[in-house]
C-alpha cells in the first residue's frame, strides 16, 4: 500500500502540474491579449472565449511537454511565441485599428524582400520591451538547464504516439480544417465578420484570427458565367452607348505618367483643419481636369490592394481571400490596365523607390505586362532622402527622364516612398517647419507630432505635384497626368478623436485623385470612383476606347463605386438593382481575372481606328516570359 500510495502521489504531482499551469496559461493569455471580453476577470462568466483564445498556445504547450519533458519549459515556450503574436497585433491595431489577421502571416516572408526596414519601423523604440524579452529568454533558458525531467526516458514511445497526435491536431488547426469549426463556433463565441477590431474586442486575438482562418479556408467560389452572360446582355444598350460616346475622343496618343503617393489625403478634411490649405496644388489641378474623391479597399498600409486596383480594374471586394494580392497571384498573366496599353503599342514603365522584391512586386509587374521596373538601386546613387525614405522630388526627376518626345509612347507608373509611416520618426527633416504645422485640439502630444511629421511630407507630395504636372505641361509631347493617394495615413488617434468633416469614419472615407491633360485644360463635374474604376477613366481620356470591360465599370460606376471601402468597414445593405450589379459584376471579375471573360464580350470588339498600331511581332502574351528587369 505504502509503494501504491508513493505511486499514486507521484502521478497525481504528474498531472497537476500541467493542469496548474495551463490554467494560469489561460488567465495570462487574458490578461496579455488586453480585449476586454477575454479579460481574466471574465473567467467565471465567458469561460469558454478565454479557453478558446488560449486553445493554440496550449496545443503548442502540449506538444512541446511530450518532446522535453518539462512543463515549466514548454509553457513558457509557448506563452513567449504566443506573446509575439499578441505584441504585434497590439502594434498593428495601434497603427492601423485592426488586429492581427491570417493573411498577415504572408508578411514574414517579406522580411528579406526589405521588408524588415519597412517594418522595422513600426517596432517600439523604447528598451524595456526588449530587455523583458531578453529576461524571459533567459528565464526560459534556466528552465531548460535546471528543470527536472516530469517523465521518464522509457516514456519515449507512447510520448512519439502522442506528439504525433498533437503534431496532427496544430497542422489542421493552422490549415483551417473545417471540424475546428466546433471549438471556435459563431454561435457560441459570437462572430462579427465585418469589423475585426470589433470581434477581437469581444473574443480574443487569437480567436478572431482561427475565426477568419476557418471561415476563409478552401472557399473559393467559381464564376456563373451564365448570370455575367445575362448581365452583360442587360448591359448591352447601356454599354454601346458608352463605348460610342468614348470613340469620339479624337485626339493625339499621349504618354501617360501615373503616380500613387504614399497615403496622400488632404488634412483639411479633418475638423480642426478644415481651415488650412495644406494642397494648393492638388485644389487649383482639381480645377483643370477630372477629379474627386476616391473609394480605397485599405486604411494606413496595404498599399498593393489599391495598386492591385487600378492596375487591374478588378475589385477586390470580389476577392475576398486575396488580401494581398501581390503575394497570391499564381498566374503568368494578369488582365490589366498595363497590357491594354501594351496592345496600343505603349512602352510600360514601373518607377519605385523601394526595393523591387517588396510585395513580390517583381513577379507581379511581370504578370501584370510592364516591360521595366525600376526600383531603388536603377536611381542614382545620390538620390535624396527625406524622412526615412526617398524625396518624391526625386521621383519627379525618374518619370520625367523615362519619357522621351521621340519613339512609342511611354506608360510610366510611379509608387512614391515618402510619406509612409510610421510617423513618430524626425530624421531627415527641418523640425521648425514641422512644428510650425497647424494640428487640431483634442489629440494627445504623441498624436500631434504625428500628425505634423505626416502633414510635413505630405506636403512635398503636392509640391512635386505641382512640379510635375509644369515639366509635363511644356513637353512637346501630349500626357495625361493621374496622381492619387493609395490610402489614409496611419493617424488613427487624430481620426478617431477628432473626427472628419463631413462625418464619415477612417475605414471609409475616400482620398483625393486627380486627372488632368497637361498640355489643356478640361474642367469637369468632380466624381467620386473606386479605386479599380480608374483605369476605364484614364484609358477613355488618352482615346482607348476598345476594352469593353473597362467601359463596363464605367457604365457601372455611379452605383458600385461607394460600396469600396477599407477591410473591416461595415457592409453596406444592398437591395434590389444595386445587389443584382454587385453581384453580377463579382461574377464578370472573376471570369474576367482567369482571362474567360473574352467570349461574353467579344461583340463589342470592334476595330479602335485612333489606335496606333501594334509593334511588329508583338504578342500580349510574351510578357508571360518576363518583363525586362
Amino acid at each position: 500500500m505504502t509503494v501504491d500510495s508513493k505511486r499514486w502521489r507521484d502521478v497525481t504531482a504528474r498531472v497537476a502540474l500541467p493542469l496548474c499551469l495551463a490554467v494560469a496559461f489561460v488567465l495570462c493569455t487574458g490578461f496579455l491579449d488586453g480585449n476586454p471580453g477575454v479579460a481574466s476577470l471574465e473567467w467565471a462568466s465567458r469561460p469558454w472565449h478565454l479557453v478558446a483564445n488560449a486553445f493554440p498556445g496550449l496545443l503548442l504547450a502540449a506538444f512541446l511537454l511530450v518532446l522535453t519533458r518539462r512543463a515549466w519549459l514548454s509553457f513558457g515556450i509557448a506563452f513567449m511565441a504566443q506573446g509575439a503574436v499578441l505584441m504585434v497585433s497590439a502594434i498593428k491595431m495601434k497603427n492601423l485599428g485592426a488586429p492581427l489577421l491570417p493573411a498577415d502571416f504572408r508578411m514574414v516572408g517579406q522580411l528579406k524582400n526589405g521588408g524588415l526596414h519597412l517594418l522595422g519601423g513600426y517596432l517600439p523604440t523604447s528598451p524595456l520591451p526588449y530587455l523583458a524579452i531578453l529576461a524571459v529568454i533567459a528565464l526560459i533558458a534556466l528552465m531548460a538547464r535546471y528543470e527536472p525531467p516530469l517523465f521518464a526516458r522509457r516514456t519515449l514511445p507512447r510520448r512519439l504516439v502522442a506528439g504525433a497526435a498533437l503534431g496532427i491536431l496544430i497542422v489542421t488547426l493552422l490549415a483551417g480544417a473545417p471540424a475546428w469549426s466546433a471549438l471556435y463556433d459563431k454561435d457560441r463565441l459570437g462572430w462579427r465578420p465585418w469589423s475585426a477590431a470589433a470581434n477581437a474586442s469581444d473574443n480574443g486575438v487569437v480567436t478572431t484570427i482561427m475565426q477568419y482562418r476557418l471561415q476563409n479556408a478552401g472557399k473559393q467560389s467559381r464564376p456563373d458565367a451564365a448570370e455575367a452572360g445575362r448581365f452583360i446582355a442587360d448591359t448591352d444598350a447601356d454599354l454601346r452607348r458608352h463605348m460610342a460616346t468614348a470613340a469620339a475622343n479624337h485626339r493625339q496618343t499621349p504618354d501617360i505618367v501615373v503616380v500613387q503617393s504614399e497615403s496622400f489625403f488632404d488634412p483639411s478634411v479633418v475638423r480642426g483643419l478644415d481651415g488650412e490649405d495644406f494642397a494648393p496644388n492638388l485644389h487649383r489641378l482639381a480645377r483643370e481636369g477630372s477629379s474627386g474623391g476616391l473609394h480605397v479597399p485599405t486604411y494606413g498600409g496595404g498599399t498593393i490592394r489599391t495598386e492591385f486596383e487600378v492596375l487591374t480594374g478588378l475589385s477586390l471586394r470580389y476577392f475576398p481571400d486575396m488580401q494581398f494580392p501581390y503575394l497570391q497571384m499564381h498566374t503568368a498573366v494578369v488582365p490589366s490596365l498595363v497590357r491594354t496599353l501594351r496592345a496600343h503599342g505603349y512602352e510600360t514603365i514601373a518607377v519605385h523607390g523601394n526595393d523591387a522584391a517588396f510585395w513580390n512586386r517583381t513577379s507581379a509587374f511581370r504578370s501584370l505586362g510592364f516591360d521595366r521596373f525600376v526600383s531603388q538601386p536603377d536611381f542614382p546613387k545620390d538620390y535624396r532622402k527625406d524622412g526615412d525614405y526617398m524625396a518624391d522630388s526625386a521621383m519627379t526627376d525618374e518619370i520625367m527622364s523615362q519619357l522621351q518626345d521621340s519613339g512609342p509612347p511611354r506608360f510610366v507608373f510611379a509608387i512614391s516612398m515618402e510619406a509612409h509611416g510610421p510617423y513618430d520618426k524626425s530624421a531627415n527633416i527641418d523640425t521648425k517647419v514641422r512644428d510650425a504645422i497647424p494640428v487640431p485640439e483634442g489629440i494627445s502630444e504623441e498624436a500631434k507630432l504625428q500628425l505634423r511629421n505626416y502633414v510635413y511630407h505630405m506636403r512635398h507630395a503636392d509640391t512635386e505635384l505641382g512640379r510635375l504636372a509644369e515639366l509635363l505641361k511644356h513637353r512637346e509631347r501630349p500626357t495625361l497626368l493621374l496622381f492619387y493617394g493609395d490610402h489614409l495615413p496611419a493617424l488613427t488617434e487624430t481620426f478617431e478623436k477628432a473626427g472628419f468633416v463631413n462625418g464619415s469614419d477612417m475605414l471609409t472615407h475616400t482620398v483625393p485623385y486627380v486627372l488632368i491633360d497637361a498640355q489643356r485644360q478640361a474642367q469637369a463635374k468632380p466624381e467620386d470612383l473606386a479605386a479599380w474604376m480608374l483605369p476605364g477613366k484614364l484609358l477613355e481620356q488618352a482615346g482607348v476606347h476598345d476594352d469593353a470591360y473597362f467601359a463596363l465599370t464605367q457604365v457601372v460606376a455611379p452605383r458600385l463605386a461607394s460600396l469600396t471601402n477599407s477591410l473591416g468597414a461595415p457592409t453596406a445593405a444592398k437591395e434590389g438593382l444595386l445587389n443584382y450589379t454587385d453581384v453580377s459584376m463579382a461574377n464578370v471579375a472573376k471570369l474576367r481575372m482567369k482571362r474567360k471573360l473574352d467570349p461574353l464580350l467579344a461583340q463589342y470588339a470592334v476595330p479602335d481606328t485612333n489606335a496606333i498600331a501594334r509593334r511588329p511581332g508583338y504578342a500580349e502574351e510574351s510578357a508571360a516570359a518576363g518583363a525586362g528587369q
